[in-house]
Order: structure tokens, then sequence, then C-alpha cells
């Protein structure tokens, strides 16, 4: 049984690149200003901070790389293929950035354990 294919005009397909082309730009100028920003008031909870950005930083990258892949889908079937790849790119990813997340509150929380016990 053969699948249908998506029959997406190419005007409809550019306009769709360059959609997400835009909305890409669009987001790393935000990215770049709240970098920029975290950098001028450094604090205690900065590096998680930019940890946490740096993390949606390169989620959203993920996520406008899945679009372009998936306005160029010829079939239903590589449609879901490429769905399914994303969704278990973004598992793997979501579960190395919690063991990061985790490590950093373990090593602050112990940090702040040493300096607390240190003063005494």
């Amino acid at each position: 049984m053969n699948e249908p294919k998506l029959e997406v005009p190419a005007e409809l397909r550019d306009l769709a690149e360059k959609t997400i082309d835009q909305a890409e730009k669009a987001f790393g100028m935000f990215f770049d200003a709240a970098g920029k920003s975290m950098a001028s008031m450094p604090g205690p909870g900065t590096d998680m901070s930019k940890q946490a950005l740096s993390f949606t930083e390169q989620n959203m990258k993920a996520a406008f790389e899945h679009a372009r892949k998936l306005v160029h889908a010829t079939d239903l079937q590589q449609a879901m293929q490429i769905q399914s790849e994303f969704l278990r790119s973004q598992f793997t990813t979501a579960g190395e950035h919690m063991r990061q997340i985790s490590g950093g509150f373990m090593s602050a929380a112990t940090d702040a354990a040493r300096g607390k016990f240190d003063k005494r």
C-alpha cells in the first residue's frame, strides 16, 4: 500500500521556510539580549539562569530544525518518522538537561553547606 504524497505547492514550502528563518532570527536576537542582560547582573543564581537559557536555546534550535525537516516531508510516513525522531531526541535531551540541573543544584547545596560550616 502506497502512502499518499503530500501535495504541498513549492511556494507554500518556501513561505514556511522563510517564516521559520525569520522566527529563528528573532529568537536568536532574544537569546543574545537575554545573555547580555544576565552578564550585566551577576548574582548567586546567574549560572543556573545562564544554563537554563542555554538549554532553552538548544531546544529552540532543535525545534526549528525539526520544522525545516517537516516542511520537506513528502508523505505521511516520512512526516511521522521525522516527528518520532524529534520526540525521541527531545526526551534524551531533556533527561540530560535534568541531570545537569540536578548536578548544579547538588553542587550549589554542597558549596553553601561548606561555606556555612567553614565560617564557624
